[in-house]
């Protein structure tokens, strides 16, 4: 088990998925999940996307469950792994908007870096995030993550323009 303060990484199962269901059709969800226009995914979309986490070795995603009551409140890992470079991709989505806020983000990433740099032996972790998810860049920052570069213009939402922007942090630079 990969044990945080107030939460744990496990696989995702079949009971799982109805909430996954849940959150892949919340446009609000979605609005900060990815920077793809955030259009709520069929039950067909959802379960293809997470067959597809699971049948590749380029990704990696763990439920994250509470430890009070092992209740799901997100999915968080890893996508675009290149083992031969020591790199990839993080990504946390806490489902429920109730719960966001409380610290379950800082929790789920402060387990990815630490499973990324000392499990997976990674070299590089970073990160791509839109810039009006300022709590989130806020989190990023506040473990080390450095602003490398700038998507500019890179989505549109509601008719208005908004950046991308990329992070990035090294092993060396981790602080666990």
């Amino acid at each position: 088990m990969i044990k945080g303060n107030n939460i744990y990484f496990s696989n995702i199962d079949n009971d799982d998925m109805k909430y996954l269901y849940q959150w892949f059709s919340d446009v609000e969800f979605l609005k900060y999940y990815d920077y793809v226009t955030p259009v709520p995914q069929s039950k067909d979309e959802v379960n293809k996307t997470f067959s597809d986490y699971n049948s590749n070795e380029e990704s990696i995603v763990f439920a994250v469950r509470l430890l009070s009551d092992n209740k799901i409140i997100g999915i968080a890992g890893f996508d675009d792994i290149v083992k031969c470079n020591e790199v990839a991709t993080l990504f946390v989505g806490i489902g429920y908007s109730a719960l966001r806020g409380k610290g379950y983000g800082k929790d789920s990433l402060n387990l990815l870096l630490n499973y990324g740099f000392n499990t997976m032996k990674l070299h590089r972790i970073q990160l791509n995030v839109l810039e009006f998810n300022v709590s989130a860049i806020k989190l990023y920052e506040s473990v080390g993550f450095k602003k490398e570069g700038i998507f500019r213009e890179f989505v549109l939402r509601d008719k208005l323009r908004y950046n991308m922007f990329l992070y990035g942090l090294l092993k060396s630079e981790y602080k666990c």
